[in-house]
């Protein structure tokens, strides 16, 4: 695959919006990723689930109501939430917008095809087949009432799946997440989704969620898919930031070029903005940094889940580190070197390795109390002495001998690169 050579990196509407996001909210998301964020190597600027569905007002599903869908079973931006779709041009207009901020575009699709397709019994481009005769009305998605699954052996069905990416590269489309089709793998539609990414003639990431996704099919996703859900939704809680610690000692070997297990989306700076639209994350600064170091050593996607605009200086900092970029994107190897104590006082360490020199090493207190933690490099295979980087407080802390230690605030993390002295 010639994409996602290195983790993508980029924005998504989800956590601020859910289904709700419109045109002047993602152009202006990309008006600050541009000014901002580019230059440290974001790029991806992508709309969220439902941006067909005309009166998708809050996080909250709108049932069985009536989406936006041109003739061919396909669903189409809603125009008055994006003005720019009219006169079917679809998001053409709004892609080359990001575009000509030297940004890449990114949509959500669900598995499957519109139910309101199959009831309408609509055509599917360039066949003589319809909705009604590719669709698998058994299989539906458990949370959301939009689409029915596609039986992937049915004529038609490729050609249903081949004319929505057509469609797609005609948008200008980049990044494709697909969503309910990850954590129960629906591998003929996925396989059915590559082939037909691949005859569109565009590459696009192939993002698929939501997880956990199966372990046991691993292998499988790093020849289809490019990035795939290690776990559900992650939202703002430390109980969900600390299982992630297990998730990524399980997936952390599957990481490549082309293929990376995704640890989710980053609910850093304003969320939930229909809830509350001063609703700040509540992860503390210690649990946001632990966050972006753990995502980042492991080499996860990094999707900002803030409302952009709205940062303050902490929640950018976080995103415009370079030296714990150049960990994301120019290392390998991340492994966990160990993990000690029970639950309230665990220390856990990681390491990965540069690709031309040096050493990362993190570490991490699952603890409610401040607490000393270190590594020796002998014990983990590394000879001679080092010099070492702090990342976060961004200065040379000079000859560390063979050990690395730190203290470590509650729920909080450093992380270091090391190299001979």
């Amino acid at each position: 695959m010639s994409v996602a050579m290195t983790p993508p990196m980029g924005w998504n509407s989800w956590d601020c919006y859910g289904p709700a996001v419109s045109e002047e909210i993602v152009r202006g998301n990309a008006d600050y990723m541009a000014k901002h964020l580019k230059q440290y190597g974001w790029e991806y600027i992508v709309v969220d689930i439902q941006w067909y569905q005309p009166t998708a007002d809050t996080h909250e599903y709108h049932n069985f109501t009536e989406l936006d869908m041109d003739e061919y079973s396909r669903l189409i931006p809603a125009v008055n939430r994006f003005p720019s779709a009219a006169n079917g041009v679809g998001f053409k207009a709004l892609g080359d917008y990001i575009h000509s901020l030297g940004l890449k575009f990114g949509i959500h699709i669900l598995r499957g095809i519109p139910r309101q397709a199959v009831h309408m019994n609509t055509k599917i481009k360039g066949t003589d087949i319809t909705a009604r005769q590719i669709a698998s009305q058994a299989s539906i998605c458990p949370w959301n009432t939009d689409m029915y699954g596609i039986d992937a052996s049915k004529d038609g069905a490729k050609q249903y799946y081949d004319s929505l990416f057509e469609l797609y590269a005609q948008w200008g489309v980049d990044y494709v997440k697909v969503d309910d089709i990850a954590d129960h793998y629906a591998k003929p539609e996925i396989e059915l989704i590559r082939d037909a990414i691949a005859n569109s003639g565009r590459d696009m990431v192939l993002s698929i969620s939501p997880g956990p996704a199966p372990l046991e099919e691993a292998e499988h996703m790093k020849e289809y898919v490019n990035l795939w859900r290690i776990t559900d939704d992650f939202w703002d809680k430390w109980e969900l930031l600390y299982a992630m610690f297990e998730r990524t000692e399980k997936w952390c070997t599957h990481s490549g070029a082309g293929h990376w297990p995704d640890a989710d989306m980053l609910p850093i700076g304003h969320i939930l903005q229909d809830y509350d639209e001063n609703n700040f994350t509540k992860f503390t600064k210690d649990e946001q940094i632990t966050m972006m170091t753990l995502w980042s050593i492991f080499r996860s996607p990094l999707m900002i889940g803030g409302e952009m605009t709205k940062f303050d200086d902490f929640t950018k900092g976080l995103l415009t580190n370079q030296e714990l970029l150049e960990m994301l994107n120019n290392s390998h190897s991340a492994h966990q070197i160990f993990r000690r104590g029970v639950e309230g006082q665990e220390k856990i360490a990681w390491m990965s390795t540069h690709t031309t020199t040096g050493y990362y090493i993190a570490l991490f207190n699952a603890g409610e109390e401040e607490c000393k933690i270190a590594v020796d490099t002998d014990k983990i295979g590394l000879t001679g002495e080092f010099n070492a980087f702090d990342i976060w407080e961004g200065k040379d802390i000079g000859s560390i001998g063979t050990t690395i230690k730190a203290t470590v605030r509650p729920h909080g993390a450093k992380v270091y690169k090391i190299e001979h002295i």
